[in-house]
């Protein structure tokens, strides 16, 4: 073991994305989700029944990547400042799990969200997913499986989530459940740099490899977009079917599963072009910085400060 030292950049990037990641941090907190109320009784039975169940699927996915994978990939790298930034990006994964019960606890009754992880908790088609991919993320030993496992991440990272941000996404475009919403597009500005930073990881080790385990880890990839989909259609379907959704939000993870292969410097599989997709979701996952009037909600324009001097007589001489 030996001591971080920032002072000696182990990469050209890895220190970039830790200021990136500082720069983002929020809490939920800091979004007035009470503002939603009304709207949320507005929708459907079937529209909320879809809203509730997207984000218990979400929350489930990243109380994995949270506790088992961004750990279990920290300790198969070797640079500590990697391991650093994994490690935030970890209890940010945390976060967005929390987020997404103060949402639950704003709309829903205490009855109502037991019923809600009941659901997740035993949905079959959900955990067929946790489970290959916990399987994944336990199964490192070597330079192979280690590219394997941030592969997986990234899939569930920048394919996986998608199916849960399409109505959220869908609904603040329409000007409906805004703050919530917030919360999303917070998600999604940081779930854009973990897929980009984890496959930049993976490029790099693939690139190591000898080219026989290029290959093997290449057929590996594409088998697991290939079983990641089966379950992702049939999952789809069940959300979305009920409010006449399911062939936008299809290619719309399609679309994102498509981003997740070219961060790991890939060939798309799916072949889903912007043009495809719902425009007023595809604006929602623009990472731009957002603020909105002092009497709506918050945005994620916020800026942590950083830099802080203390104010001096000659600040206040105005020549």
């Amino acid at each position: 073991m030996q001591a971080v030292n920032w002072n000696r950049l182990d990469d050209g990037y890895t220190k970039a994305f830790w200021d990136q990641n500082v720069r983002q941090f929020w809490v939920d907190e800091e979004i007035p989700l009470a503002d939603d109320k009304l709207v949320w009784m507005s929708l459907t039975p079937e529209e909320r029944r879809t809203y509730e169940r997207v984000l218990a699927g979400l929350t489930l996915l990243d109380t994995l990547q949270g506790g088992v994978g961004m750990p279990l990939i920290s300790q198969g790298v070797p640079s500590h400042q990697a391991k650093a930034v994994l490690g935030f990006m970890g209890a940010m994964e945390h976060m967005h799990a929390k987020s997404y019960s103060s949402i639950f606890t704003t709309l829903c009754t205490s009855e109502r969200i037991d019923q809600i992880f009941e659901w997740v908790n035993t949905h079959p088609l959900l955990h067929r997913k946790v489970e290959m991919i916990e399987r994944r993320y336990r199964s490192i030993k070597d330079a192979v499986s280690l590219y394997e496992a941030m592969a997986t991440s990234v899939l569930l990272e920048s394919y996986l989530f998608y199916s849960g941000f399409y109505f959220p996404l869908l609904l603040a475009g329409a000007g409906k459940m805004v703050n919530s919403g917030e919360i999303i597009n917070l998600i999604v500005r940081d779930e854009a740099i973990h897929g980009v930073y984890v496959g930049m990881l993976a490029q790099e080790v693939f690139a190591r490899l000898s080219e026989p385990d290029q290959r093997r880890a290449l057929r590996t990839l594409y088998e697991t977009v290939e079983q990641l989909a089966e379950i992702e259609e049939p999952y789809t379907r069940e959300l979305y079917d009920p409010i006449g959704r399911t062939d936008e939000a299809r290619l719309f993870t399609q679309y994102n599963a498509d981003k997740a292969l070219m961060n790991l410097g890939q060939a798309p599989y799916f072949g889903v072009n912007e043009e495809q997709v719902n425009p007023v979701v595809l604006a929602g996952l623009s990472t731009h910085t957002r603020n909105h009037d002092f009497f709506s909600t918050k945005g994620n324009g916020y800026v942590k400060a950083l830099n802080v001097e203390m104010l001096r007589d000659e600040d206040f001489v105005f020549a």
